[in-house]
């Protein structure tokens, strides 16, 4: 099976339009345009949520780190004034 040929090809585009009339196809052709548009903004959503997850928990984990270092040093200090 290969691609279809001038005629069959034909023959498929006259059965899509006696099948869904002259004007509806435009109107399925705009869903599906508008669907395919849809999709990719979701996906383009979901990767930019992720990315700032992701930095959101690199901030969290640098910020605990310096609270510890932190608490580290003011220990130190207090053992050595005491």
């Amino acid at each position: 099976m290969g691609v279809p040929s001038g005629m069959e090809l034909f023959v498929i585009v006259a059965v899509i339009v006696l099948l869904f009339g002259g004007k509806k196809i435009p109107e399925l052709a705009k869903g599906l345009g508008q669907g395919i548009k849809n999709f990719k903004s979701a996906v383009k959503d979901d990767e930019t949520t992720v990315a700032s997850t992701t930095a959101t928990t690199s901030e969290k984990i640098e910020a605990e780190e310096v609270k510890t270092a932190t608490e580290a040093k003011v220990n130190a200090t207090e053992t050595k004034t005491v």
